[in-house]
């Protein structure tokens, strides 16, 4: 563990609060001393912009582990993003991927963020020019963004040291080198700072030019909630497998008995955190723009409106967006080439995150049910091949043989996955009532593989992450509206508290299903109620706990898919046996027939087991503080 003895480092920048999507992104250095970066507002300012700059990069794809080291996405096999040699099974304990504890190898040093927190807090009050309500919200920032960096850590090591308040360079040895506290103490250290930060939080961003993307009480009631229903989940609520895990104090790290007390917290915290919302006027967004000057369907009204609702910037269901990090060259990773064949910079797209077949298959039929038990889906007929028709021609290329599986599936399906004959609205075409640009990646086609690091290896692109006012232009120009990326929406509190609700009842109720029936709406599906009832083979699956516990998730799989939930949520849940153990499978991209092309092929047999649920700890930190043990099975 490093202290902080070379803390004398604020820079005197020029102010760069000249828009909100880089303000945050700030890393002093080169100041003589402390006393100097809190000697006045503007410098200590751009310590808070420090604080802030240790967020994870998740919207750019190899930044984000979520998105690069589980399931839900495949690479080309010469791409090198670190997060991805984890999936591949290459993580290690000599050099660890993603190090998020020291910082190296694709991560952020994130105990330095939480020292670069400490010193900040502590020296707020040394300010002399500025008003004591602003030293509050500031001090709250900090105090969220030391939350959020130790949850960050949790969830990645389990147990870790909480780095409470800086270690003074006179310090005893004795006390300089930390041990590990026990889950319980993480989560409620991280709920206790956030306790301490919202009264100080304003309710809601007024000033919009300068400040979007900081801190307020709306995010932190929501980021409260995803702590405590991370708490309450499988995994660090009574789980057994790590039982015999103790640190250098004896103590054991996981508690061992199921507790449904933390299931009630979580619950109380995700009703809090909604009600906020709905009194600041947060709600599910749908779109319906009034300056949109096309008359277009219903049916891409309601694509839009899910894939808006995660990559239109600031949109009403955006509860907190990360602008230190603006969704720009994931929107290329996801864009299928040679969407408009006219135009030249289709070579500008690189189009290399693939969802694999297994994800095409999580998404409901259009009766809004798992295709494996929807009765009147044709599901042991799914590989077959079909032509389309004028009847879904918004959302497969008429006169286009494709796959029978995808056909007759939700709107969410066609609003977040690109596939060969799909549809692709928007990118310069919005008028629906015209010839739509449509997905064609059989070899030979313009989206097969032009290079061998830039093509889907699935036959699959994540269309969701795109914002369909994107457009490929002439030459080397492609226009893309960026955004920050959203790391809580509306959606997913709405889930957490239904998931948390069926949790502490005896059967799930019309409070249960309110919630994710609201989520469904928006996506253009019937009730939860409604459709097993009358669609489903197993039509009573809703009306018991562990039945209504299988949708909630397949429902958060499908609703924030691609957005890195799916990672964490499998983690929590302990189904990453289940799930990180299929077989990663795609279509024969050197095909040029139909009948060819739609032959599934395993591109990689993944392998997870027990020891691969927590990161490892780099030696070198083993080696300079005996207070750490290594994490199991590594």
């Amino acid at each position: 563990m490093k202290r902080i003895i070379n803390l004398l480092l604020i820079a005197f920048l020029s102010p760069i609060l000249c828009g909100c999507d880089d303000y945050l992104d700030i890393v002093p250095d080169n100041v003589a001393t402390i006393e100097n970066a809190f000697a006045m507002r503007s410098t200590a300012e751009r310590y808070l912009f420090t604080c802030y700059s240790y967020l994870p990069a998740e919207g750019t794809f190899g930044s984000n582990i979520a998105l690069s080291a589980g399931d839900e996405f495949w690479l080309p096999g010469t791409r090198t993003e670190n997060a991805w040699y984890i999936a591949r099974g290459y993580q290690n304990v000599a050099d660890p991927y993603m190090n998020f504890w020291q910082g190296n190898r694709g991560g952020k040093d994130l105990y330095e963020g939480i020292r670069q927190c400490n010193v900040f807090i502590e020296n707020i009050v040394k300010v002399p020019d500025m008003e004591e309500d602003e030293k509050n919200r500031w001090t709250a920032e900090a105090k969220f963004l030391k939350a959020y960096y130790h949850f960050y850590l949790v969830r990645m090591y389990g147990p870790i040291p909480l780095i409470k308040e800086n270690v003074p360079v006179d310090a005893d040895r004795s006390t300089i080198y930390p041990y590990r506290n026990t889950i319980d103490d993480c989560f409620n250290y991280i709920t206790e700072l956030l306790d301490e930060a919202i009264p100080y939080l304003p309710a809601k961003i007024e000033n919009e030019i300068s400040e979007l993307g900081r801190l307020t009480q709306i995010a932190g009631y929501s980021f409260k909630a995803v702590v405590l229903v991370t708490a309450a989940s499988p995994f660090f609520n009574g789980n057994n497998d790590y039982a015999n895990m103790r640190n250098t104090q004896g103590e054991m790290l996981f508690n061992q008995d199921k507790s449904m007390q933390k299931w009630e917290d979580a619950a109380e915290a995700c009703r809090l955190a909604i009600e906020a919302c709905e009194k600041e006027g947060y709600r599910l967004y749908k779109f319906a723009p009034d300056f949109f000057q096309y008359d277009i369907s219903d049916t891409i009204r309601t694509q839009l409106s899910i894939r808006n609702s995660l990559n239109e910037k600031w949109n009403s269901e955006i509860i907190w967006g990360n602008t230190n990090n603006m969704a720009i060259s994931i929107q290329k990773a996801a864009t299928p080439r040679g969407l408009d064949p006219s135009k030249t910079a289709n070579s500008a797209t690189e189009g290399y995150i693939a969802p694999p077949i297994k994800i095409a298959e999580m998404f409901y039929s259009d009766k809004g049910v798992p295709i494996s038990e929807d009765k009147t889906y044709d599901y042991a007929g799914r590989w077959d091949l079909k032509i389309g028709d004028a009847a879904s021609n918004l959302y497969i290329k008429e006169g286009y043989t494709t796959v029978k599986l995808h056909f007759n599936r939700e709107p969410r399906f066609y609003a977040d996955l690109g596939f060969d004959g799909g549809i692709w609205y928007g990118q310069g075409r919005f008028d629906d009532k015209s010839d739509l640009f449509y997905v064609s990646c059989k070899k030979g086609q313009p989206a097969t593989a032009q290079n061998q690091s830039s093509y889907s290896v699935t036959g699959y692109w994540p269309k969701k992450l795109v914002n369909f006012n994107n457009v490929i232009g002439s030459g080397t120009t492609y226009t893309i509206e960026s955004y920050p990326w959203p790391l809580i929406r509306l959606s997913n509190l709405y889930l957490l508290y239904a998931e948390a609700l069926n949790e502490i009842k005896d059967h799930p109720d019309s409070e249960v299903y309110k919630w994710i029936n609201a989520v469904r709406e928006r996506a253009g599906l019937q009730s939860v109620e409604s459709s097993w009832e009358a669609f489903s083979t197993n039509p009573q699956k809703y009306k018991d706990k562990e039945g209504m516990r299988a949708i909630i998730q397949q429902e958060r799989l499908i609703e924030l898919a691609f957005e890195g939930q799916r990672f964490w949520d499998l983690r929590r849940w302990k189904l990453c046996m289940e799930e990180f153990n299929k077989p990663i499978k795609g279509w024969d991209l050197e095909q040029e027939d139909a009948p060819s092309y739609y032959r599934q092929k395993v591109i990689f047999n993944q392998q997870f087991t027990t020891r691969d649920y927590l990161w490892p700890i780099r030696e070198n930190e083993l080696l300079s503080n005996k207070n750490i043990k290594q994490n199991p099975g590594w």
